[in-house]
């Protein structure tokens, strides 16, 4: 029998310090995914760092345009306090498991998953969000797209632990949808986030469950902007060309890199993924064009 650590420290500086001197142990917040890998036996820590009673994790707040959002804020608290700032976080916190789960599940914990299936992921690639990630050396911020390095695996160092998400705020309509056999209680076949930015001209994208980590559709974001930049499109606020609509959602399935699995096929993902993108930019340009009226 393997005999397991447990660790509860009652603040950050304590958390910290406890990582340094334990590598090996897990970080535990919501314990919705590490748990279940315990319970099935797929895991076999040597400690467990519950984070549980830091209370400095479970803060959020607005700071020059962005939202710091706590690593230990859960589900529940995305959809109920930070629809207004975050409205696509807020729909991917929705999508995640049962009322229980979302009571106890965390960003951070599905940060440090890191599974390429994480539904909140696609939004922060998305929204241009940073990670903040600290030790008891020093603290730093890492791009989310820069964090996911692998499957199940994230950028973090041996004493490191995430302390919170930098998101810009809302300046314009953002979506998240997801194909599975619900909408909830599933991993997903595969997940699209749209975030328009009209302030800066931008169009962030995030694709899940399509690749060994979450992934952006540069080609398309590239694209799209060009397009709505070159056609004045932001300022008039015309309708999208079909042929426009097409290529973007043609761009984003390219920019996949499924397998084929229990969950769907190759095929059915890039496939599935052009149609979210259509209903994607269709549901946010409309929604764009409404705000203007």
């Amino acid at each position: 029998m393997v005999q397991t650590t447990f660790l509860q420290p009652a603040s950050w500086p304590e958390a910290l310090e406890a990582r340094a001197a334990n590598p090996d142990a897990v970080p535990v917040a919501g314990g919705t995914d590490v748990l279940v890998e315990v319970n099935f036996g797929r895991l076999h820590p040597s400690g467990l760092l519950d984070l549980g009673r830091v209370r400095e994790l479970r803060t959020w707040g607005r700071e020059k345009g962005r939202v710091r959002v706590g690593a230990g804020v859960t589900y529940s608290e995305l959809i109920t306090q930070l629809r207004g700032d975050l409205p696509a976080l807020a729909t991917a916190a929705r999508t995640v498991g049962s009322p229980p789960i979302r009571n106890r599940g965390t960003l951070g914990g599905n940060l440090g998953t890191a599974s390429p299936a994480g539904d909140c992921h696609p939004v922060l690639l998305a929204c241009g969000a940073e990670v903040e990630v600290a030790s008891s050396r020093v603290s730093r911020t890492v791009p989310a797209d820069e964090f996911f390095v692998g499957p199940k695996r994230n950028a973090l160092g041996a004493d490191e632990l995430i302390s919170g998400v930098w998101i810009p705020r809302a300046t314009g309509p953002q979506s998240f949808s997801k194909v599975g056999t619900r909408n909830a209680m599933v991993i997903a076949v595969c997940s699209l986030a749209l975030a328009l930015h009209p302030d800066s001209g931008r169009v962030g994208t995030g694709i899940g469950s399509a690749g060994p980590v979450p992934l952006r559709a540069r080609e398309a974001e590239a694209f799209l902007e060009g397009h709505l930049a070159e056609r004045g499109a932001w300022e008039s606020k015309r309708p999208l060309e079909e042929a426009v609509v097409d290529r973007f959602a043609e761009l984003v399935s390219q920019a996949a890199a499924p397998i084929d699995d229990v969950r769907g096929s190759l095929r059915y993902r890039r496939h599935a993924l052009r149609v979210l993108a259509r209903r994607s930019l269709g549901w946010c340009w409309n929604d764009y064009r409404e705000a203007a009226r």
